[in-house]
């Protein structure tokens, strides 16, 4: 198995305990078929031939996505997905070949966890996102409303008004919702109303920067659990240079989906990869980034639980020092 469509099928067809052999397999094609990665791997002078284990997988830094294309295998470039940024900041692009691999992950992935999407509506809050181009969010949630075909369904800007009007008749409806939207959107919403909805799927995908005062996950649950009457608010993880996603249903506990796992490494020793490792920063394997990179370094601090699941509990401080000091001449 070592072409691109062999692999996407397996990956597709994942099953239970699988997912390390897919791994291997995965990093095999990658480090002979990612010029970048390739490099890399020889910059640190592993012997690809020794990783047997996931463990022995080396993990890029999730800083090469701001300074270069990061492609495995010979395809065609359709487009590409961006991250937001501050002015003159330098974004991180993450290039496919094709939409349709990406969607279809994030749609398995969400199924998942909730049930079929399109027995959903979806109501989606996402001003930052939607006033800026190549949003891998605003593809996936696009690709749900469209699933969806409910006429409710839809994206709102900046038309709070029209969005509690939608709620209040999908609410009289008694129909399956989910509200998804930027943590400071919800909070805006949740401060001009208040709703009886305890069947609401209220998710938030984070998002306060320069929007709002920093405030700690525990509270803006608990205002938006009472101004919506739900007993608990969801969380989507997710970022540009990933391809899966994962979901909490309670608590900021995050499941990744069957493509995805997380493990830790040692904040001082990057190279430093245990399950053993309960808290650190975390890595990611994401077997969906086929066509770029499967094993992302984050920058994300965390705390990987025995079941898989995961805590993500801040940022690295100087992030982008470690990453930028290995690039490649």
């Amino acid at each position: 198995m070592n072409n691109l469509k062999s692999l996407s099928d397996k990956i597709f067809s994942l099953e239970p305990g699988e997912f390390e052999s897919v791994a291997l397999k995965v990093f095999d094609f990658q480090a002979n078929e990612n010029e970048l990665y390739r490099a890399y791997i020889r910059h640190l002078g592993i012997d690809v031939s020794e990783v047997n284990t996931m463990e022995k997988i080396p993990f890029l830094p999730i800083e090469f996505f701001k300074s270069h294309i990061i492609k495995s295998g010979n395809w065609s470039t359709e487009g590409y997905f961006e991250s937001s940024g501050t002015t003159g900041s330098i974004t991180s692009k993450h290039y496919y070949p094709q939409t349709d691999f990406y969607l279809k992950n994030c749609q398995k992935g969400f199924n998942q966890f909730y049930g079929d999407v399109d027995e959903y509506v979806w109501l989606a809050l996402l001003p930052s996102y939607l006033e800026r181009s190549h949003s891998s969010l605003v593809a996936m949630v696009d690709h749900f409303i469209k699933k969806s075909g409910a006429k409710e369904s839809g994206f709102f800007l900046h038309d709070h008004d029209l969005l509690i009007e939608a709620l209040k008749e999908v609410r009289r409806a008694k129909k399956r919702v989910v509200l998804l939207g930027v943590t400071f959107a919800l909070m805006d919403i949740a401060e001009k109303t208040s709703f009886d909805f305890p069947d609401l799927i209220v998710m938030e995908t984070g998002g306060m920067k320069g929007k709002r005062d920093e405030l700690v996950r525990n509270d803006v649950h608990d205002l938006l659990k009472d101004k919506f009457g739900v007993d608990r608010v969801h969380s989507e993880y997710g970022m540009t240079e990933l391809f899966s996603q994962a979901y909490s249903k309670e608590e900021g506990i995050f499941y990744p989906a069957r493509t995805m796992k997380v493990m830790t490494r040692d904040i001082n020793d990057p190279f430093n990869i245990s399950d053993d490792l309960k808290s650190g920063v975390l890595n990611v394997i994401d077997l969906a980034n086929l066509h770029s990179c499967s094993f992302i370094e984050t920058k994300d601090l965390g705390r990987v639980h025995s079941n898989g699941s995961f805590e993500v509990l801040g940022r690295m401080d100087n992030s982008d020092v470690r990453g930028c000091n290995l690039m490649l001449a």
